[in-house]
């Protein structure tokens, strides 16, 4: 089966200034690039990637568009713009200009959990609508209510849940994830990856503890409105690449050849409409 990887990232440490990743996160402290992925592909039958900021820079997102510039598999990339800059709408469109630029995310996760409620980033989300960008959301589960209104507030933008808004599978937990992801899949807009749960598992898990989690995501948002990704190399601290695709066979084993087909890449093809054939 062809699949997409809706979730990946490259860097060079030397041009992140002490930025994450620390030295303490000895698997991923080094550069990553096209090299060290494309085997990975290649094993897995993945057509096609989306590369995704890792950094809350500009120059950054242009660092990944050269990228997708010169490596084919890399159809699409998901970049980073401040939202609440005046200079932000201007940003957007000259970034749009770039075939490969598809959404852009800000990294909600370090920020507060009302941020993105501020009507001072209303000017870019018109600008992404205009412009035919999604949204990329890094959220954990404290900021899934406030994204439920943003999502209500802006209906024309297309919102993709990074890997399931990070539940708290190391502890068992589902506390209010469960029904604030419920709540944000009844709008229609919203899509959510399958993604980054192992590094939320912990080194000790086991995939009878992702399978809840996985399930719930599922049913929520149904097999048309899920993207698959590796979040690879973030994926290296707890796993690799051969294992999660491994493990999604199995989360994926009680959907049929059709919806499967969907989540391993379709969805990704539509929702971030890639130039691929899967």
């Amino acid at each position: 089966m062809k699949r997409i990887d809706a979730h990946q990232h490259f860097w060079t440490l030397s041009t992140r200034d002490g930025a994450w990743p620390p030295p303490t996160l000895a698997p991923i402290h080094r550069d990553f690039g096209p090299a060290d992925l494309a085997p990975h592909l290649a094993a897995n039958d993945v057509v096609g990637t989306v590369l995704v900021q890792s950094l809350p820079t500009v120059a950054d997102t242009h660092f990944m568009l050269g990228i997708a510039e010169r490596h084919a598999f890399v159809k699409g990339v998901v970049g980073w713009v401040d939202l609440k800059s005046a200079q932000a709408p201007a940003q957007i469109a000259q970034l749009a200009e770039h075939r490969y630029l598809k959404g852009v995310r800000p990294m909600l996760q370090d920020l507060e959990s009302e941020w993105i409620l501020d009507t001072a980033v209303t000017p870019a989300v018109r600008a992404m609508v205009e412009h035919r960008l999604s949204f990329d959301a890094l959220v954990l589960p404290r900021h899934l209510r406030a994204l439920r209104t943003f999502a209500a507030r802006h209906p024309a933008l297309p919102i993709c849940i990074d890997h399931g808004a990070k539940p708290l599978i190391a502890s068992g937990e589902f506390g209010d994830w469960k029904d604030d992801m419920a709540a944000l899949a009844e709008q229609p807009q919203v899509v959510c990856k399958l993604s980054g749960l192992v590094t939320e598992a912990g080194n000790a898990w086991r995939r009878a503890d992702l399978a809840p989690y996985a399930k719930h995501v599922l049913d929520c948002f149904g097999p048309r409105r899920v993207l698959w990704g590796s979040d690879w190399p973030v994926l290296n601290l707890a796993s690799d690449y051969a294992e999660w695709v491994d493990v999604c066979r199995d989360l994926l084993s009680g959907l049929d050849a059709e919806r499967q087909a969907d989540v391993w890449g379709r969805n990704a093809a539509r929702f971030y409409r890639l130039d691929v054939d899967v």
